[in-house]
């Protein structure tokens, strides 16, 4: 099998937030095109001012940055994560994978996406896959991801999901925000939640959410999915609180986030990369959060905190 390139294209004044959000989806180096100061850093770089034609003709007004994917990784969840990540930085991009262009790919990827356990209580099953081992009784999650993020191979989500096993509690409410395929709700309520109120600033994630809590027998009232940022069409305070977001946007809603939690919730945080960890738990610490255990895994980390009285 041959690693898969991806191919994302956004605006050149967005490449530096972009590049951020890429190096967060590969372990190993990005490359990035960047024509905007081509004279000058050609001068700066190798002193001569004798440019290919090609290189002059190319757009300045946009930017390329290439990432690969080994053999081993499931692409459609990079293709996915980098897809809601730019949305939530408000980033306009087109993604190609290698010269397959998304329609094609939509029908392609799913040879990678494999049925996979998570914690002790759970089985992600892909819905075309019928044949696979549930000798250790798990509950099992069906799930049709499309391009929503969220198959249960990314790091980030698994993380979440184990500590969602651990820590919540038979007739909880939960609050999913930054849903994705919807995959934290449905398993929030396979493991005994009451009720699920997931959120997304996607259009496509949410109508895969919905739809996956169909596959799963969830819908309104118990399981809710809302198009929007955050809590902006939020109501109601609830006992667990998920964010599998990034450590921007984790930051940014640990300073509004106790106004939706009761006194005893909790709120578990997912989809931070390992340089980031300081600021984030200090935005915990200056908003009264508590972490009270870290999950990691490789340079992801998941926080799980309580909020002090105050």
């Amino acid at each position: 099998m041959e690693w898969t390139e991806v191919l994302i294209e956004i605006d050149a004044d967005s490449i530096d937030t972009a590049a951020d959000i890429a190096n967060m989806a590969v372990d190993c180096g990005i490359y990035i095109e960047d024509y905007r100061n081509l004279e000058k850093e050609t001068w700066e770089i190798a002193n001569i001012d004798l440019i290919d034609e090609e290189l002059l003709r190319k757009d300045r007004s946009k930017g390329y940055i290439h990432l690969y994917i080994s053999p081993e990784e499931n692409p459609s969840e990079a293709v996915s994560f980098l897809s809601e990540r730019l949305n939530e930085a408000g980033i306009s991009h087109k993604i190609n994978l290698n010269k397959c262009k998304n329609e094609d790919w939509e029908n392609n990827w799913k040879e990678f996406f494999k049925p996979v356990k998570v914690g002790s209580k759970i089985l992600i099953r892909p819905v075309w896959i019928d044949d696979y081992d549930n000798s250790d009784g798990r509950q099992i999650l069906s799930i049709e991801p499309g391009l929503a993020f969220g198959t249960g191979g990314h790091d980030t989500t698994r993380l979440c999901l184990e500590m969602c096993e651990k820590y919540l509690k038979e007739g909880d409410s939960v609050l999913d925000t930054g849903c994705g395929s919807g995959i934290l709700g449905i398993a929030s309520l396979l493991l005994g939640a009451k009720s699920v109120v997931g959120v997304d600033i996607d259009e496509l994630a949410v109508k895969t959410a919905v739809e996956n809590g169909k596959l799963n027998g969830f819908s309104e009232p118990e399981y809710k999915i809302l198009h929007g940022n955050l809590t902006d069409k939020v109501t109601g305070k609830f006992d667990v609180v998920l964010a599998n977001i990034v450590a921007d946007v984790i930051i940014m809603f640990s300073d509004f986030v106790g106004g939706f939690m009761k006194d005893s919730s909790y709120f578990i945080v997912s989809g931070i990369i390992a340089p980031r960890e300081e600021e984030v738990k200090a935005a915990l610490s200056k908003n009264h959060f508590k972490i009270i255990e870290e999950n990691r895994s490789g340079d992801w980390l998941c926080f799980v905190t309580k909020r002090d009285e105050v």
